[in-house]
């Protein structure tokens, strides 16, 4: 039952003047009972730190969309913010795209993310737009498949409602521009000064469930999740699938890998359309673990549902040990990343690989495939990969050794998938992109990570080494580590308490830390000799003409590459080298830190890569003075 206005009256007089006009905005604006009367309990509790946090700033849109807790509060996700976010939207759109007015919307599994696609979608119908709905009541759909549909309809925006890994109570908006790719700047900020200007509620945005049965009598909502299935599905059978290894495939009948959606939406577009077109059969060619097939928001049976995290593939893990299965397989909760586990026979156990491992095995299993192309093909269309600038560089190795062309983006497939769109307009074959967060780039997914597709192009791979050529994953990690280097990683985050704390750190690297009369610092501590700095902050690289940093600045966000040496005999005869990346996170609050250590030996590498962490602890982090704390 919604308080009457008089409550809210009353209510309000108990605030202090600094909260009361902010509150009182939000009870005008807001429709939703409930997240009213969560407003409501918070006042009449006096819970006025908690009343600040909700209300004394906005959610920020960025390139990421929008992404936080759901809860009631102009800094959360809930209805009224992703009404106001919509309206800024659509009439961005409409500015940019007059006589293209089309709207995808998608939305997953999690707690009221149907009830946010239906206010964007009365939002979008409001603001004269047909909207082209992929969830007919009762179903999900795959991050993925937004993209993808505008790419196949042509539209001038899509929306995408998920939080994609993040936790349970965590809701986002993702937003695609008309290339089909995640929208990068200066369209965000124009976005958000849209929003800024379109607060207040539409007469006619509220009743959500009056306009969507006026868009379905007036044929301005369409309901093609079905359509765009198939679509998708043969895309990638088109595009994705190799029919010789297919062919193998038929005659191997036993269950050689386990599958697991994370208790999010991959299990059906997966099993039932892609599988399908391989012939590959739930029980006699693999299995997945039960207890995970349902979407579930609760997400049950992990503690965070997100397949990087110790302890998300135990279940899977286990089914493959009772059955001799030695491949395990995962999406995330939105099917848009994918990971993989290993039974390593050299080791004698178990081996969670990493995004860069994963990264690496799909460029080698591709670049081998282009070789043995058309010869005249390859000649018109030169082969193109790229990957984001934290992740490894043992990409960049392999196209230097194989003189094929290699570009590096900033973090986030919106650069990635831009630039992928830009080699494919110069002529190049871009097979693959990108970033350690186990976020990869296929043809038939062109400008977007995609996890079914990762996972098609992963059991191929796999069954073409194992079953076919007679070596392992480890033997082809180990054969790319002999030809290209070893790179090792020890990546890894700090929890900051707020964003400023962040801030100080990058502050404290470089107005206080020793220059000794530098414009940056020479030495980290007394083991890392600086070679390279780039700041995309204040826009600063030491080793370009100008010092001009050779990716986009962006005075908004933190984010500092360093290469260095090691200052020590052992790492120094091995021709050690470490490059590390630390950036403040879009959307958690965490300080993030990617080390990659490079050297001829796998071991000297892995230790660089931990020692520069210990030292940057030290001297730049700092937790027993700036607070943060980390697992790691």
């Amino acid at each position: 039952m919604v308080s009457s206005n008089s409550e809210f009256d009353s209510v309000l007089e108990t605030l202090p003047v600094d909260l009361r006009d902010k509150v009182g905005t939000w009870l005008a604006q807001d429709k939703n009972p409930e997240t009213i009367n969560e407003v409501i309990r918070l006042c009449k509790a006096n819970s006025l730190n908690e009343l600040h946090k909700r209300f004394d700033n906005r959610i920020l849109f960025g390139t990421a969309g929008l992404r936080s807790k759901m809860e009631a509060g102009f800094s959360r996700m809930n209805t009224l913010v992703v009404l106001q976010a919509t309206q800024g939207l659509a009439t961005y759109i409409k500015q940019q795209f007059p006589s293209n007015l089309k709207a995808v919307i998608g939305h997953d599994h999690r707690y009221h993310s149907k009830e946010f696609a239906e206010i964007a979608t009365s939002v979008f119908l409001s603001a004269g737009f047909t909207v082209y709905n992929l969830n007919p009541p009762g179903t999900f759909v795959h991050t993925p498949l937004v993209p993808f549909t505008v790419d196949q309809i042509g539209a001038s925006v899509g929306v995408m409602i998920t939080a994609s890994h993040n936790p349970k109570m965590d809701n986002g908006y993702k937003v695609y521009y008309s290339n089909g790719c995640q929208i990068i700047p200066p369209v965000d900020a124009s976005i958000a000064k849209c929003i800024d200007e379109n607060l207040e509620p539409w007469s006619n945005s509220w009743d959500s469930s009056k306009a969507i049965e006026a868009g379905l009598s007036n044929k301005k909502l369409i309901y093609l999740r079905n359509e765009m299935l198939l679509a998708y599905s043969d895309k990638v059978d088109n595009n994705i699938i190799d029919k010789k290894t297919i062919r193998e495939f038929d005659e191997h009948r036993k269950p050689w890998f386990v599958y697991t959606p994370m208790h999010g939406v991959g299990y059906e577009i997966f099993t039932s359309l892609v599988l399908e077109k391989v012939n590959l059969k739930e029980n006699r060619d693999y299995l997945t673990v039960k207890e995970q097939i349902v979407p579930d928001p609760a997400f049950p049976t992990i503690s965070f549902p997100n397949p990087e995290e110790k302890g998300a593939l135990d279940m899977a893990i286990a089914l493959a040990k009772e059955n001799d299965i030695s491949l395990v397989i995962a999406n995330d909760p939105d099917a848009d990343r994918f990971s993989a586990a290993i039974y390593n026979s050299h080791s004698g156990e178990w081996q969670q690989l990493t995004g860069n491992e994963i990264g690496f095995l799909f460029g080698y299993y591709l670049f081998n495939k282009y070789t043995n192309m058309d010869p005249e093909f390859k000649k018109n269309h030169p082969l193109a990969m790229l990957n984001s600038t934290v992740s490894s560089r043992m990409l960049k190795s392999m196209a230097d050794t194989e003189n094929f062309k290699f570009i590096d983006t900033l973090t986030g497939f919106k650069w990635i998938g831009n630039k992928a769109i830009d080699l494919k307009k110069e002529g190049y074959h871009v097979v693959f992109g990108y970033e350690e967060a186990i976020g990869y780039m296929f043809p038939a997914m062109e400008h977007d990570k995609d996890g079914i597709t990762a996972s098609v192009v992963f059991l191929q791979a796999y069954f073409e080494w194992d079953n076919l050529s007679k070596v392992t994953v480890i033997d082809i990690l180990e054969q790319g580590i002999e030809k290209y280097g070893a790179f090792k990683e020890y990546n890894g985050y700090y929890v900051v308490s707020n964003p400023q704390v962040t801030n100080d750190i990058f502050h404290y690297i470089r107005n206080e830390y020793p220059k000794n009369g530098n414009q940056y610092p020479k030495m980290i501590g007394t083991l890392l000799e600086v070679c390279s700095f780039r700041d995309l902050t204040t826009g600063f690289q030491s080793d370009t003409v100008d010092n001009i940093p050779s990716l986009p600045v962006d005075p908004s966000s933190q984010m500092i590459t360093i290469t260095a040496k090691i200052c020590d005999d052992e790492y120094q005869k091995s021709d050690s080298i470490v490059r590390f990346t630390m950036r403040g996170s879009g959307t958690e609050p965490k300080l993030k830190l990617y080390i990659e250590g490079h050297s001829k030996d796998p071991i000297a590498a892995s230790k660089i890569a931990k020692l520069t962490w210990d030292v940057l602890k030290k001297e730049w982090i700092r937790p027993e003075v700036t607070g943060v704390t980390t697992s790691y």
